[in-house]
């Protein structure tokens, strides 16, 4: 069970929102960083402690459904039926967003993102801010933009160090990777970010098909083709090419990590300059684990990190898409 924290620790939370400071809080997904979503210059501050770009949109965290009025112009019936499975949980609505909404949070686009967390500690700040005036809290994951996200409150302080407040302890996520994000300012519903909540889940939920996401999709937290990555570089192989592109390098000399099934790191055997850790082999599992793993690995002062790819299937999607954009991050995110 996700641990709790004392109204003492919500309240100093509340405060630091309300002087424009950042709060790093738990969600089911990751650690998320908070901005009180109306002030202008707290948002700012966000985005430069994180080093994420003007136009990149951040996600407004609420405390329930019903504020869907307050940041959106339009609740079609599809977010009515999403919210009312999903809520609180680990999915994100992007709707029309409403007058007053700033091009800061929505990265100058017609669409907000919105999300309704189910952690205990991410409710209980949303209702506390709620109360202090405060209706709805922007929190990207907290950690520089690119990299790994965190799924403890250890992963926050290493990232951002004193450019958060506080940090509310609730203990290791979840679920582990970022929310499933729907798009809904269109003719048919589309998955613009895969997660947890599978496409299949959702439409049985919604009664209609999926519409394919494309050029004239909004742009959305997460997309970019690099993402979620480590500084070691990384690459994600089929088992077999797992196992002969990290002897090859082995044999070169080099100190390797390895990420995979129980089976594939027992045919690499015992190696001084292997270092390895076995995924889980449940889809669930494997998500709770995967970036506490990466960072893992990627402290571990090797060369390069070696990636067996996932199984296949709708389960999986989410975690396929985690490590495809993090094998990009080497090439395309700046050190």
């Amino acid at each position: 069970m996700p641990a709790t924290v004392s109204d003492a620790a919500l309240a100093a939370a509340v405060d630091a929102l309300r002087a424009g400071l950042l709060v790093g809080f738990p969600t089911e997904t990751v650690y998320g960083l908070g901005a009180n979503a109306r002030d202008p210059a707290a948002v700012a501050r966000l985005y430069a402690a994180k080093g994420r770009p003007a136009d990149h949109p951040v996600i407004v965290h609420i405390v329930e459904a019903a504020d869907l009025a307050r940041w959106t112009r339009e609740v079609p019936p599809f977010a009515h039926l999403l919210a009312a499975r999903f809520w609180p949980g680990p999915l994100t609505l992007v709707l029309r967003r409403a007058t007053g909404v700033r091009d800061a949070i929505t990265g100058g686009q017609d669409s907000v993102a919105i999300r309704c967390p189910a952690h205990p500690v991410a409710l209980g700040l949303l209702h506390a801010a709620r109360a202090a005036g405060i209706d709805g809290i922007v929190a990207p994951s907290a950690n520089r933009f690119g990299r790994i996200s965190p799924t403890t409150a250890a992963h926050v302080r290493e990232e951002l160090g004193n450019a958060v407040a506080i940090v509310l302890d609730g203990g290791p996520c979840d679920v582990g990777i970022e929310s499933t994000i729907v798009d809904l300012t269109g003719p048919a519903p589309r998955v613009l970010r895969p997660g947890m909540i599978t496409g299949a889940a959702l439409a049985e939920c919604l009664g209609a098909p999926l519409g394919a996401a494309d050029a004239t999709a909004p742009r959305v937290s997460g997309a970019l083709p690099a993402h979620y990555a480590p500084r070691t570089p990384l690459v994600l192989l089929a088992a077999a090419e797992c196992k002969t592109h990290a002897q090859a390098r082995l044999a070169a000399g080099d100190r390797v990590a390895l990420l995979a099934s129980a089976h594939t790191a027992q045919t690499l055997g015992a190696h001084a300059g292997l270092r390895s850790v076995t995924a889980a082999s449940d889809a669930d599992g494997y998500a709770r684990t995967l970036y506490a793993n990466l960072r893992a690995l990627d402290a571990a002062g090797c060369a390069l990190i070696v990636v067996e790819a996932p199984p296949s299937g709708a389960a999986w999607h989410g975690i396929a898409d985690r490590l495809q954009r993090a094998a990009q991050g080497h090439t395309l995110l700046p050190d």
